[in-house]
Order: structure tokens, then sequence, then C-alpha cells
């Protein structure tokens, strides 16, 4: 029972996790590609119109300068001829300096045409996404953004080591959660454990609190204590340990008095037992160790 972070429902030797809120990662591919069948074809994309179909307003203002630049070719030169002709060179002349003034107004009418439509474009534009202010380093810690970058790059385990400190840390915390479980204490409980393992602490002093009986652990001391694996996800460490103490671990009936009949149900008051667990640990940070999961060994 308990979480082990992404390495909850992994093989490590003991027995696998079988209650924890720890969700289990799909291994099967989708079932449309599992089974072979092709997606849903999506429909084509209509096709778009010309540009002169999508901008009729630009289209017509092109239409109406060339229209009028045309004009001015035929019937400007026409004039120009005619009155050269009828009134001689001077007049002549000043056809053509007509001409030139209309050309150059003709002109100018074109380059404005030309801003017009270059402005018009250039507003109509969306501009590219900028991604360059969204970085990992940028995120605050503890924010969403933060928790989104750090998924993005992937929670592979990297293993860590284990100080003297944190070993000591673990037996202290077998000790003090071994001695709170017998005294029923689930105010000292909840200071060792995760919320998780606390539950399941509660649900099972229900059940002995339900039934009329005690568990008691007592006298605990630690024989051996090995680091299985230990690694980070984010800035939560976890350690998987193999812990191996023996304690005068007996239950007896609420019921009935010391000395009765029936009073000792399981186990024995003086004869210390040996046993051995798989505990998992996990701090956020550098703060304090909790215990996260418990694990049997394997046969």
């Amino acid at each position: 029972m308990g979480s082990r972070g992404s390495r909850t429902y992994q093989d490590n030797g003991a027995k696998p996790i079988e209650q924890s809120t720890t969700t289990r990662q799909a291994t099967s591919p989708p079932p449309s590609v599992a089974s072979g069948q092709a997606s849903t074809p999506r429909p084509a994309p209509a096709a778009q119109g010309s540009w002169f179909q999508r901008n009729p307003l630009l289209a017509g203002i092109a239409g109406g300068l060339a229209g009028t630049w045309l004009g001015h070719m035929i019937f400007g030169a026409t004039e120009s001829s005619a009155r050269t002709t009828e009134t001689g060179e001077q007049v002549g002349e000043n056809g053509q300096a007509a001409g030139a003034g209309s050309n150059g107004m003709l002109l100018l009418l074109m380059v404005m045409g030309a801003g017009a439509l270059w402005w018009y474009l250039r507003s109509r534009r969306t501009p590219a996404p900028n991604f360059t202010g969204l970085r990992r380093s940028s995120a605050v810690s503890g924010s969403l953004l933060a928790e989104s970058s750090s998924v993005g790059l992937g929670s592979a385990a990297i293993d860590d080591e284990i100080t003297s400190a944190d070993k000591a840390a673990f037996q202290q915390s077998l000790t003090e959660i071994q001695t709170a479980w017998g005294a029923q204490d689930l105010s000292a409980l909840r200071r060792l454990v995760t919320p998780e393992m606390l539950e399941y602490f509660s649900t099972g002093l229900a059940e002995q609190a339900s039934e009329g009986v005690a568990n008691h652990v007592e006298d605990v001391v630690l024989g051996r204590a090995e680091v299985r694996e230990s690694w980070s996800e984010g800035a939560t460490q976890y350690a998987t340990v193999s812990l191996s103490w023996t304690a005068r671990d007996y239950t007896v009936s609420l019921t009935k008095q010391p000395g009765e009949p029936g009073y000792l149900i399981e186990g024995s008051q003086e004869q210390p037992t040996e046993t051995t667990e798989v505990w998992t640990f996990m701090r956020f940070g550098s703060g304090k160790w909790l215990l996260s999961a418990i694990q049997q060994i394997a046969d």
C-alpha cells in the first residue's frame, strides 16, 4: 500500500503495491491503434478563392486605377494630337505640357493606391506567435507553469545518494511509527507519514476498534537497513529501504483483562519476533522524510 511516485507499479523485488491512490499509467496503445482500425478521415479543406474573390474592395480599386490609366493613354494621346494639328506648334507644346501634368497626377494616384494596398495587407497579417518568453527557467517555483515544465521534461528517475543522516532518519521513523501505531496515536502518525499512508493506518485502527482488539509493537530494535533504490522526480526525492527489526508484536482483546483467558489473541508479550519489510520514504526538497509506502518481501 502507498505510493512510490512514478515507480509505484514497477517491480522492485518486493510484493507489488495493490492499494494506492497513484494512477496506473496506461501501457497499451489507444483502441483505434491497437485494433488496427483506421481513424475517420478528416474532410479535405475547402479550396480558397482567388485574391480578387477574397478582396473585392481592393480588386475594385485596382480595376478603377487600371481603367483610368488606360483611358488616359488612349484619349489623352488623341486629344494632344488633335490640338497639335489644328492650332500649330505652340498649341501642340501646350497639349504636351498638359499631357505631362496628367501623367504626373496619374502617377501620384497610382502611388497612393499602392500605399493604401500595402497598408491594408500589412494590417491584416497575423503576427507570428512568440514563444521566447515561455521558458522553464522563468517559471516561478510552485506554480502550475513550473509543474507543467518539469512534466514536459520527463519524470525519469535519477539515482540519488543517501547519506548516513538519511539512514538515521529512516531508523528513527521506524521506531516512532511502530510506537505510534501501538499507542493508536493518529496525531503522532500524521507527523511521520504521508496523507495516503495516514488513511491506511486510520482504517486499520478503526477496524481494530470495531473488533475490540489492539495490536502492540514494543521495544523495536533495527537489525539491518539496506537502501534498494533512491531517485528524484522534480523536487520530490524518494528512497526505498529494506528494513529488518525485532520487536514484541502481539494483539490483545480490549474486552478482557490481562491474565484472563482470551486476553492474548496473537503473538507474544515476552518473546521478540523478527520482521522484514520494504518501506519507501519521500521528502520535498530538503524537508523531513515521510513514510509513503510499505511492501512485504516477495516469497
